[in-house]
């Protein structure tokens, strides 16, 4: 999976863009992020400027699917009223 597959998967999902930043760069607020730096594709939670459980991958499709992965549960928590 590609960025661009996994942007139309959530939009095709209906994954609030407010939960998450692709290829954004820099530390958005309270959100997913999907970052490609120096050569490494990386995944994490932005909170008050802070990365929280950034994970690294050496493959896009790798990033894209955990980010996937993450997202799909952060979108069942806040239709349970849990975030």
């Amino acid at each position: 999976m590609t960025v661009t597959e996994l942007k139309h998967e959530l939009v095709r999902q209906r994954v609030p863009n407010n939960l998450y930043s692709l290829l954004a760069g820099g530390l958005s607020n309270e959100v997913f992020c999907l970052v490609y730096e120096k050569g490494v594709w990386e995944v994490y939670y932005s909170e008050r400027g802070k990365k929280r459980g950034a994970k690294a991958f050496a493959s896009e499709s790798d990033a894209c699917a955990y980010l996937l992965r993450k997202l799909d549960v952060a979108k069942t928590e806040r239709r349970r009223g849990n975030t």
